[in-house]
C-alpha cells in the first residue's frame, strides 16, 4: 500500500459515509414543506405535528450531513494537490458558488426555520422549508456539475499546465451534469419516501396514532412516486450519455466483451475478468444494449476487449454495483405499486407494512452502489480522457501521513454515523408529540 491507494482508499470511505445522509435531507425537505403548505393553507395542527416530528429527523440527519462533508474539502489540499492546482479554475468554481451560495441560504434558513415556528406566519414559516428545499436542489446541482465535469469535460482550454474555464455554459448545460442532477435528486426523494414509509409502516403495525401515520404514509408515496419517475427517465438519459462519452464504463457496467452492433443483454450474467469474458450468460435480449444505449437497435457498442487493459475500470466492481442498484430500483417500483393499490386502507396486510420497515436501508445501499459504479467505472481517469488518478495526488505526501488521517478519520465517522443512526432509531421509535401540544 503507497500514499495514492491510501488516499483513493480514504476518499471512497469519507463520501460513502457523507453520502448516507445527503440523500435523505433532500427528500424529507420537500415533504416538509408540503406538509408546512397543507398546515398554512388549512390550518390542520397535525400537519404542523407532522412538521416538526419529520423535521426533527431532518435537522439530525441535515447535522450529520456538514459534519461529514467537511472532510471532503480538506482532503482536495491534504491528498490531491495536484488535482487541485490542475482543475481548480473549474473545479473550485464551482464549489465555491455551492459553498457561498446555496449552502450558505439552506443553513441561514434552516436556522430561521428552527427558531421561527412561534415567530412567523405559517404561510411564511412554509415559505422558508420551501426556500430550504430550493436550497438544498442548488446545493446539488453544482457539486453534481463539478462532478459531472470530471466524467465529461467540455468548456475548457489546458493552458500553463492546467486546465482553465474557457465556457461556463458549456459546463452548467453539459448533458452529464443535467442528467446526474435529474436522476440523484429523484434518488434522493426515493429514499426519503421510503424512510418516511418504513417508519409509518413501523407505527400503523402498532395501530399508534393511525391518522398522522397514514397521511404521512401517503405523502412519502406522492413524493416516492415523482422520484421514481425521474430516476428511471434521468437514468436511461443518463446511460445513453455514458454510452456517448465514457464506452469503457458502460463496458463493465454490462460486462460487455466483445464489439458489436445489435448488441444484446444478459439478463443474467457474471464477468469473468481473467479470460475476458462471462462466466455465466442467460436470458439474452437481442439488441436490447444497443437500444437502451443508443435507442438504435444497429447501433454498435464498445466491446471491453478493445480497450487497453490499463485503461479499464475495474469491471467486476462497477458491475456488481450497477446490477445491484437496478435490482433494488426494480423492488421500489413493486413497492411504490402496491401501496398505490393499498391507498385506501394503508393498515394492511401486515406482511407489507413489516416488508417496508426492513425494506429502510435498501434505498441508501442503491445511491451508494450507483455512486460507486459512477466513481469505479471513470477509473483510471480522475477527470476522464485528462488527468490520471495516478497524477493527482499531492507530491511527496507520505504514506505514513495518509494511513494516521485514514485510521483517524474512519473510526470518527463511523462513530459518528453510529450516533446519528441511533438518535434517529430513537425519535422514531419515540413517535410524535400527542395532540395536547
Amino acid at each position: 500500500m503507497d500514499a495514492l491507494f491510501l488516499s483513493r482508499l480514504q476518499f471512497a470511505i469519507t463520501p460513502f459515509i457523507h453520502f448516507l445522509f445527503v440523500p435523505l435531507t433532500i427528500g424529507l425537505a420537500f415533504m416538509l414543506a408540503i406538509m408546512e403548505t397543507v398546515y398554512a393553507r388549512t390550518g390542520d395542527v397535525m400537519y404542523q405535528r407532522m412538521a416538526k416530528f419529520w423535521g426533527k429527523l431532518f435537522l439530525i440527519n441535515f447535522t450529520a450531513g456538514i459534519v461529514t462533508g467537511i472532510v471532503l474539502e480538506f482532503q482536495f489540499g491534504m491528498n490531491w494537490a495536484r488535482y487541485s492546482e490542475y482543475v481548480g479554475d473549474i473545479f473550485g468554481s464551482l464549489l465555491a458558488i455551492e459553498a457561498t451560495g446555496f449552502f450558505f441560504l439552506e443553513s441561514t434558513m434552516i436556522g430561521v426555520w428552527i427558531f421561527g415556528w412561534k415567530k412567523l406566519s405559517a404561510k411564511a414559516h412554509a415559505a422558508v422549508m420551501w426556500l430550504i428545499s430550493i436550497a438544498t436542489c442548488g446545493s446539488s446541482f453544482w457539486i453534481l456539475t463539478a462532478n459531472a465535469w470530471m466524467q465529461h469535460p467540455v468548456g475548457y482550454e489546458i493552458r500553463n499546465g492546467r486546465a482553465e474555464l474557457t465556457d461556463l455554459k458549456a459546463i452548467l448545460l453539459n448533458p452529464a451534469a443535467i442528467y446526474s442532477i435529474i436522476h440523484t435528486v429523484s434518488a434522493g426523494m426515493l429514499v426519503g419516501a421510503f424512510f418516511v414509509m418504513g417508519i409509518s409502516a413501523w407505527h400503523l403495525i402498532r395501530k399508534n396514532q393511525e391518522r398522522f401515520f397514514t397521511i404521512s404514509f401517503k405523502i412519502a408515496l406522492v413524493i416516492g412516486t415523482i422520484g421514481l419517475v425521474g430516476v428511471l427517465g434521468g437514468g436511461d438519459l443518463l446511460g445513453s450519455e455514458i454510452a456517448e462519452a465514457q464506452p469503457a464504463k458502460l463496458a463493465a457496467m454490462e460486462s460487455h466483451w466483445e464489439t458489436t452492433a445489435n448488441a444484446p443483454m444478459h439478463l443474467l450474467v457474471w464477468p469473468d475478468v481473467e479470460n475476458e469474458e462471462n462466466a455465466i450468460e442467460f436470458l439474452t435480449v437481442p439488441s436490447a444494449l444497443s437500444i437502451l444505449a443508443f435507442k438504435d437497435p444497429n447501433h454498435e457498442v464498445t466491446g471491453l476487449k478493445d480497450i487497453p487493459p490499463e485503461m479499464r475500470p475495474p469491471v467486476a466492481i462497477t458491475f456488481v454495483n450497477f446490477r445491484l442498484m437496478v435490482a433494488i430500483g426494480t423492488a421500489m417500483i413493486g413497492l411504490i405499486g402496491f401501496a398505490w393499490l393499498r391507498w385506501k386502507k394503508l393498515s394492511g396486510p401486515t406482511w407489507y407494512l413489516r416488508l417496508l420497515v426492513w425494506f429502510i436501508p435498501m434505498p441508501y445501499i442503491a445511491c451508494n452502489a450507483g455512486w460507486i459504479m459512477t466513481e469505479v467505472g471513470r477509473q483510471p481517469w480522475l477527470v476522464y480522457n485528462v488527468m490520471l488518478t495516478k497524477d493527482g495526488v499531492t507530491e511527496g505526501l507520505q504514506t505514513s501521513q495518509v494511513a494516521f488521517s485514514l485510521t483517524v478519520l474512519t473510526i470518527l465517522l463511523v462513530l459518528i454515523t453510529a450516533l446519528v443512526i441511533g438518535l434517529i432509531v430513537k425519535h422514531c421509535r419515540k413517535g410524535p408529540e400527542t395532540e395536547t401540544m
